[in-house]
């Protein structure tokens, strides 16, 4: 099924112009956005997909968007996404993770969202695993 592979290619097209009209068409208007690590994150309608990125494309005016992998199963698209550019401030921006997006008619319906702040930091694995299971 090409139709979940187009929508992703038409919103990574859209992310790497800024064009936000073209962004916000790949979403339904009643799009569902469920992020699980994050729960209160999560948000119902395009109105806020227009306003999440409006406010992406001014700080990040140098964004640039890849979808490292991608696989479909029916009508969902699983996807593995790079973001990187500059903030405002000079900083780097750098955002991964996966999304699976569900797809009807062309646009985006749902989708369960695991996109964080890529972790620069120096510890590694050990130091991780520790500070998740070792608390105070």
């Amino acid at each position: 099924m090409e139709e979940p592979q187009e929508m992703v290619d038409r919103l990574v097209s859209a992310t790497n112009d800024h064009d936000i009209a073209a962004l916000v068409a790949c979403f339904a208007a009643d799009y569902e956005n469920e992020t699980p690590i994050h729960p209160a994150r999560s948000f119902h309608g395009r109105d806020q997909v227009r306003r999440n990125w409006e406010q992406i494309f001014a700080f990040v005016p140098d964004l640039h968007a890849e979808v490292l992998r991608r696989a479909t199963d029916g009508e969902a698209a699983w996807t593995e996404w790079n973001m990187t550019g500059t903030r405002l401030d000079g900083t780097a921006h750098h955002m991964g993770g996966v999304i699976v997006f569900g797809v009807r008619d062309g646009v985006a319906c749902w989708a369960r969202f695991y996109l964080e702040p890529v972790d620069e930091g120096t510890g590694g694995v050990d130091d991780a695993v520790r500070e998740q299971v070792v608390r105070g």
